[in-house]
């Protein structure tokens, strides 16, 4: 690529430098698997009777971390300037009242819950694909071509009857909402308790990795995890004495869980994961508590008495990080407080304090769908900001330029009352230098990098039927009475071809080459491999652009803007090798 292309790829080079004094590299963070929780503690041996695995637990002393105290955070209150504040410096009354304003504006958005039970009507809803098992609606699902298209599909049939553009529009990170639809196989098909079992006899399923057993009594919540794999004699003896069991990562066992988180992580543009949760008759397993993610509680069977209540402050709207676990007495009362029974569904963005009760007279298994996940805008800055300060001290000689000799002497907190008109000046350098960073933002590169990080949270596709017969997984090559057949089957440039998926691939710089990072190869358990990528040739770059560009259009090999058909043919081997593209027929010998 040439110009300012070229210019926009060589900026990435800042994304991926280490800050100035250290050897980490810049905007690589390693993000937990959505909605995860747990402690694991070690077990004793020791010489014993048989006992039940719960009985065994009781009286093992496990080596657990303090419990989380809550800071004691005080502010010290300073007197007012009696002098009128310059424009850069609002006098602290000013900002008081302004963060008092927001705050009352944010939490009377937040507590908005006008019609927060949504009852199903078919008549009035939105169309989406339907079918009488969920089996059903995947085999319709996969009859769609565009996967954009599949993906906005499934994600109105997770929240059907509720338009999606509404609930994007008034729901989405603002308010909980509760789909009651007095239909109990609705969700039928995406997860139960006899795969629950199969799994346990089946999978190698690790306590504390795979599987967490948890309690909630007398206000006190605990963690049961003995070391090793969690075998159905153990699991089910946890369950029958009162614990809750929680699956973390589903998808990794389930081909149908798999399947579902595939296409929405799609709609969702970030990483879709999910928590199966198991819980016994009159029981609670987890204290209140909000999360770091938007939450879309699937009720499977049973059914679960749910209460949840708005951020206590501005500070815990949207929240970064997860809560601690919160008494019953830090949470005031609930603004939402329903039993979902099995076919309905619960969202509450991240923020919402919640819990869940089991009833005295039925189990409940639900399946939380989660996305979001350091996925804000200033998630986005911290790559942009630290990117855009290398590139403007680079080039740039004013953010080069010394301090004052005597800064220490009238900046810092214990100077900030001081009515030094040295103060104003330096502030005034400051924001000027501030206003100026944004030419210097590489946006776009940053975009890139978050992309990346993406791409590797994401689970590979589920191929559809077409899609298998047209990719490489599907290709006719096979060995057959002692020898190969099917190799006669070449792409030319008459071949039709396009990306697996909309999402599946991307260009991405780290300022010295091009990569293309892609998710056909990714594994199913979360970040199990390092990012798939291969360097694209720089005469490549265009053409695997021009692809991107050109879905969910089937483009000839021959429009491939490549210098010769040779190098046309030669990239889209390669493509369809790595399982990135595939064909509009399948390759004939």
């Amino acid at each position: 690529m040439k110009g300012k292309k070229q210019e926009m790829w060589s900026q990435c080079s800042f994304l991926n430098r280490p800050p100035r004094g250290s050897s980490e590299p810049v905007g690589e963070q390693s993000i937990p698997v959505c909605g995860s929780r747990g402690r694991s503690i070690s077990v004793l041996n020791m010489e014993r009777k048989h006992m039940s695995a719960f009985s065994l637990y009781q009286t093992l002393q496990p080596q657990l971390p303090p419990p989380f105290k809550k800071a004691n955070v005080q502010v010290e209150v300073k007197k007012k300037s009696k002098t009128k504040s310059s424009k850069i410096i609002p006098s602290k009354a000013q900002l008081r009242a302004e963060r008092r304003k927001r705050k009352r504006k944010l939490l009377k958005s937040v507590q908005k819950t006008e019609d927060p039970i949504v009852t199903a009507d078919v008549n009035k809803a939105e169309t989406c694909v339907s079918g009488e098992s969920l089996d059903a609606v995947l085999v319709e699902l996969g009859s769609i071509s565009n996967s954009r298209e599949r993906a906005t599909q499934m994600f109105q049939w997770l929240i059907h009857p509720v338009p999606a553009a509404h609930f994007f529009r008034e729901t989405w990170e603002k308010k909980p909402i509760y789909v009651q639809r007095r239909n109990p196989d609705y969700y039928k098909g995406l997860f139960s308790t006899a795969e629950f079992d199969r799994i346990l006899r089946e999978e190698n399923v690790q306590f504390g990795v795979n599987l967490d057993v948890t309690s909630y009594t007398n206000g006190k919540r605990e963690t049961h995890n003995p070391p090793g794999r969690a075998l159905p004699f153990t699991v089910w003896d946890f369950y029958e004495s009162g614990c809750s069991l929680r699956l973390l990562n589903p998808q990794a066992f389930s081909h149908t869980v798999w399947n579902v988180l595939s296409v929405l992580q799609e709609q969702f543009g970030s990483m879709a994961g999910a928590n199966v949760y198991l819980t016994p008759p009159g029981t609670q397993g987890f204290a209140p508590h909000y999360d770091d993610i938007e939450a879309f509680v699937v009720q499977l069977e049973g059914k679960k008495h749910w209460r949840v209540y708005s951020p206590r402050s501005e500070d815990e709207v949207l929240p970064v990080l997860s809560s601690p676990n919160f008494d019953q007495s830090d949470i005031g009362k609930p603004i939402l407080d329903v039993v979902l029974e099995a076919g309905d569904l619960l969202y509450f963005p991240r923020g919402f304090i919640h819990q869940g009760k089991c009833l005295p007279d039925a189990h409940s298994l639900h399946i939380t769908i989660s996305s979001f996940q350091k996925n804000s805008w200033g998630d986005l800055m911290q790559k942009v900001v630290t990117a855009a300060l290398e590139i403007a001290m680079e080039e740039d000689v004013e953010f080069r330029r010394g301090l004052p000799l005597d800064y220490l002497t009238y900046m810092g907190v214990q100077n900030s009352d001081k009515e030094d008109p040295r103060r104003v000046k330096f502030l005034s350098q400051m924001e000027k230098l501030m206003k100026k960073l944004p030419n210097y933002a590489p946006v776009d590169a940053a975009v890139d990098q978050k992309a990346k990080d993406f791409l590797h949270d994401c689970l590979p596709p589920v191929l559809t039927p077409d899609e298998f017969a047209t990719s490489v997984q599907g290709a006719s090559v096979r060995w057959v009475n002692g020898r190969v057949k099917g190799t006669a089957a070449h792409i030319t440039t008459q071949t039709l071809i396009r990306l697996l998926r909309a999402g599946c691939a991307r260009l991405c710089s780290d300022g010295d080459a091009v990569h293309l990072y892609y998710t056909t190869d990714n594994s199913r358990v979360y970040h199990k491999e390092e990012p798939k990528s291969w360097e694209v040739q720089a005469e490549h770059t265009d053409a695997v652009e021009f692809l991107i560009h050109s879905y969910p259009r089937f483009v000839t090999v021959g429009s491939l803007p490549c210098e010769s058909a040779q190098d046309k043919i030669a990239l889209a081997e390669l493509l369809f090798e790595k399982g990135i593209i595939h064909t509009e027929e399948p390759l004939q010998s």
